[in-house]
């Protein structure tokens, strides 16, 4: 008897038994196939359930990261359609080819493929990431073989002698932009970075190559390397997408690309910088599709969460939300926003950039080269008559300043500052020049966070970690000796990292009326954590909490947390 497909996702360790039951309580109301409530809720990716259902229909899965496709197979299918139906040719007998596809299920593509090829069809199941790799490897060098082509005249002299290195006129760029295999070659890096959950692409130029790099879970991984003759191409064909002036490659350049996503539409950040060895591009993904977490599912702790929401539920203050770059900060504020709009309120926000859309939210992005900056736009928003107000971050003492007052004259102001810990927030204020005694009246808490990497369910394994590790964790806070420890292994679903995802650690201070008295004081940041509240948890503590739930390891705790916190 055929196993149901919700089984079949429980058996990969894709789905949990509890999110399975949510998902079937949902179907009662719902005559959608289970497939599609479950991908709505976030339960599972397309390229699970994707191969999920070929594994229930008995369709083969290709391996394709070691794969050779003689090249007559390969000529079988233009890259025009290898590109439009995302398949790839892996084999051909006896008039029957063989086909990877990320969606073995497209009838539309199998029929299409039978009339263009003459043979009928065997399907395989090709994971998205896999596929990719392969397309570009077997159908991403048609521009190579251009650029090839390119007489050394149409070159400068003194570029000839630095490797032909992208000097050619805005028409031929262009050109070579608009190449069909080159677009689709990007549209495969962007789509292999969304595909691998990764918040930028960093594309760098060397003397002899470029290459293509990953942010995923914080952490840099390197893809793969681009031949130094596509460099111009892929470097204009990103600019073109992103609007910006091809022609232009000795300053500095920002664009923004709407790319459609296989699920939704991405929006992706471009920055370009001239080096020794040409423009340096930065690309950042807003995925809209996983911009919004709720507050509960932050990862904070049921105190911090419990006091968080307390501060949320104040009628005016201000909440600050702080750490570094990169750490969640405006995620967490997004979550609050989220958690007390009502349309009984009016909510606006100032940002820099407005980087997910809200509902019933009104956002304003700065524009410094017109003269609209944090401080000038709040001094603006103050005469909207909202109740609440978000400024996307403190960066001098004029926002500080104007932040304050508006707390106190009755308005609840959200903000980020750059800080190490949630005590730092005070003396860094004060520092900048607030009036202790106007921060004392106005504060009514700071959360301060990091994100760390969790372990990957698919590879997750009982080990027993160093002692002299356990050692430099214990801190203040004793691990439990019964305590069951746990890594990744490494495997194909988190690309052998062991880690997949991230969770943030926290810890709140919550301002009550003594810290209010110590406040006014100047205090230092040991005095303040002196009187902080019975909830405080600080965010190593926290970590070791997420550690003895079996969320992350050891060793990511102690790598995000050094530094800090080290009592």
């Amino acid at each position: 008897m055929r196993k149901k497909i919700g089984e079949l996702l429980c058996s990969k360790s894709y789905l949990g038994e509890a999110d399975l039951q949510t998902a079937l309580f949902r179907q009662q109301d719902d005559q959608r196939k289970i497939g599609e409530i479950l991908l709505d809720s976030g339960f599972i990716s397309q390229s699970q359930i994707s191969e999920t259902l070929a594994s229930q229909a008995g369709i083969d899965k290709a391996e394709l990261d070691d794969i050779t496709i003689p090249q007559e197979v390969l000529a079988a299918i233009p890259a025009e359609m290898v590109s439009k139906y995302n398949v790839l040719p892996i084999g051909r007998t006896n008039g029957r080819l063989d086909i990877a596809m990320v969606d073995p299920f497209q009838r539309q593509a199998i029929e299409s493929l039978r009339l263009v090829t003459g043979c009928s069809i065997r399907r395989y199941y090709g994971s998205p990431i896999e596929m990719e790799r392969a397309i570009m490897k077997f159908y991403g060098s048609k521009v190579t073989r251009m650029l090839d082509d390119l007489s050394p005249t149409e070159m400068p002299a003194e570029n000839i002698a630095n490797g032909g290195d992208e000097d050619f006129s805005a028409a031929r760029l262009h050109e070579l932009a608009t190449e069909p295999s080159l677009i689709n070659l990007v549209n495969l890096v962007l789509l292999e970075a969304i595909e691998a959950r990764a918040s930028d692409i960093h594309i760098e130029p060397f003397e002899k190559q470029v290459n293509i790099k990953y942010r995923i879970d914080g952490m840099l991984s390197e893809k793969s390397s681009s031949p130094k003759k596509l460099q111009a191409a892929i470097t204009s064909r990103i600019k073109i997408m992103a609007g910006m002036n091809i022609a232009e490659r000795f300053v500095p350049q920002d664009g923004h690309i709407e790319f459609k996503g296989r699920t939704s539409k991405v929006d992706i950040r471009v920055s370009t910088v001239p080096t020794v060895f040409g423009e340096s591009i930065t690309m950042r993904i807003l995925d809209r599709s996983a911009a919004l977490i709720s507050l509960e599912d932050l990862g904070m702790n049921e105190l911090a969460l419990t006091g968080f929401s307390q501060c949320l539920a104040k009628a005016h203050g201000i909440v600050l939300v702080t750490g570094p770059t990169g750490s969640g900060k405006t995620t967490t504020l997004y979550a609050a926003l989220n958690k007390i709009y009502s349309p009984t309120v009016k909510i606006i926000t100032i940002e820099d950039p407005v980087e997910y859309q809200l509902e019933g939210i009104i956002q304003m992005p700065v524009n410094p080269k017109r003269g609209l900056t944090f401080s000038k736009g709040l001094r603006h928003i103050l005469r909207q008559d909202p109740n609440i107000i978000m400024v996307g971050e403190i960066r001098d003492k004029e926002t500080a300043d104007i932040a304050i007052r508006a707390a106190l004259t009755g308005h609840l102001v959200f903000s980020t500052l750059h800080t190490n810990d949630s005590a730092g927030a005070v003396t860094r204020l004060i520092d900048m020049g607030v009036e202790p005694f106007l921060l004392a009246s106005s504060l009514e808490g700071v959360i301060a966070q990091r994100l760390v990497r969790t372990i990957c369910p698919a590879c997750k394994t009982e080990y027993t970690p160093d002692e002299n590790l356990l050692r430099g964790l214990d801190n203040s806070v004793m691990i439990p000796r019964d305590i069951k420890f746990y890594k990744g292994t490494g495997c194909n679903e988190c690309n052998k990292s062991g880690m997949k995802g991230r969770v943030g650690i926290f810890e709140l201070l919550r301002v009550t009326d003594k810290l209010r008295k110590l406040i006014a004081t100047s205090p230092t940041t040991e005095q303040i954590l002196t009187e902080a509240p019975s909830d405080y948890v600080s965010m190593r503590h926290d970590g070791i909490d997420k550690i003895c739930k079996g969320v992350t390891s050891c060793e990511e705790i102690l790598r995000v947390t050094k530094g800090i916190d080290d009592e």
